[in-house]
């Protein structure tokens, strides 16, 4: 495979689209936890949470298949930078992880599935174990703060690597010309 200077547009579209779709679910879900029970929004925002939260469930599945069927470039910086990009999008990839599990935990713990929207129902596995919403919803609300403080310090790195060390890092991403 030969190397590349760029991310392809499936992966840029993917990344982009990501981000903004876990900024907005973090966002949605610190706003829903205050919602009383008598707000307009107190069964339509969770549905939307977690009909969204399922389809980014299934587009990081597609984004991680496409990653491992398709050539990427490779990561810029000094050796240590390199090893840190690479171990914060594992670490990306597995907070992702724990957090779908653990939203499915919460909201099928009384043995309902989930709607995602009127397309499809993801099924229940039920209480899979004692207080099982609660303690999912705690790893939910850590990880997903972890999430966001880690995408936080990947936009900054990216940032840093564009406006200091002046190298294609945030190029490749934004699908610019590569000095």
């Amino acid at each position: 495979m030969t190397p590349k200077n760029s991310y392809d547009r499936v992966m840029r579209t993917l990344h982009w689209l990501s981000s903004l779709v876990i900024v907005g679910l973090f966002a949605v879900g610190l706003w829903m936890v205050d919602l009383s029970y008598y707000s307009s929004w107190y069964q339509t925002a969770p549905h939307w949470h977690k009909s969204i939260g399922i389809l980014l469930a299934i587009t990081t599945v597609g984004r991680l298949v496409w990653k491992a069927t398709h050539t990427m470039p490779t990561v810029e910086g000094k050796a240590w930078e390199r090893k840190a990009a690479t171990a914060a999008h594992h670490t990306i990839y597995l907070l992702l992880a724990v957090l779908f599990v653990s939203g499915y935990l919460i909201s099928t713990s009384d043995g309902r599935g989930i709607d995602v929207f009127t397309w499809f129902t993801v099924p229940s596995a039920g209480e899979l174990f004692p207080n099982q919403s609660d303690i999912a919803g705690d790893v939910h609300y850590y990880v997903a703060i972890t999430l966001i403080a880690l995408a936080a310090v990947h936009a900054l790195a990216a940032l840093k690597h564009h406006f200091i060390d002046k190298d294609n890092t945030l190029r490749k991403m934004i699908g610019g010309n590569p000095k």
